[in-house]
């Protein structure tokens, strides 16, 4: 089942003195239509009550929310789909879990592990990254710059590639012209003195 996929994914973070509900209420507010709710300091008991919160939000405003990892919570959350950062999961069982009605979001950094998922016939969509140096989610896999996303162009990827990480309002043109379906936001926006003005350029942008 082919599924809507945003081509703007807005990331929150975790972040001393803005909550998470505070951050998608701004980004809501601005036009978020696609949401991704990314705590990762909290025990999984304690991240029920702020989805749901936020989900009320995200309804409230038309936006798509997709959590981040805890796929055994969407039984428990009114949220859209997952995304899974885990490179060596187990996507088939994970899809079993959560049926198919559910978005189901994976990640990759080079392009065997991107056809590798695309094969498996059961993600709705990759984030592809890192684009360049990102605090948000330290790593030390290879940046793909423009070119990394140029050679997607010679590949046989039939599945949404969303690119991330450290991606700057200035950067948006070169990248969809790479051939990449969309982008994710995070620290571009959360960090910015104008988060709701930040996120109303990058939708400029890109629509």
């Amino acid at each position: 089942m082919k599924k809507y996929v945003s081509k703007f994914h807005y990331l929150t973070q975790d972040l001393p003195g803005q909550s998470h509900v505070q951050q998608v209420q701004t980004a809501c507010g601005a036009g978020a239509n696609w949401v991704q709710y990314r705590c990762m300091t909290k025990p999984e008991d304690e991240l029920i009550d702020e989805i749901n919160e936020i989900a009320e939000i995200c309804d409230e405003w038309g936006a798509t929310l997709i959590i981040t990892n805890h796929y055994d919570l969407l039984h428990r959350v009114d949220a859209q789909g997952v995304h899974i950062e885990d490179f060596d999961a187990d996507f088939v069982t994970i899809r079993k879990a959560i049926g198919e009605d559910k978005t189901l979001g994976a990640s990759a950094t080079n392009p065997d592990d991107l056809l590798k998922t695309q094969a498996l016939g059961v993600v709705d969509y990759c984030g592809y990254g890192p684009f360049a140096h990102t605090d948000t989610k330290p790593n030390d896999y290879t940046l793909l710059g423009f070119e990394g996303y140029r050679k997607l162009e010679k590949l046989p990827v039939d599945i949404p590639v969303i690119a991330v990480g450290g991606i700057q309002l200035q950067d948006v043109e070169h990248l969809l012209q790479t051939g990449v379906y969309g982008i994710a936001v995070s620290g571009a926006v959360n960090l910015s003195a104008d988060p709701a003005g930040m996120l109303k350029e990058f939708y400029r942008k890109i629509y």
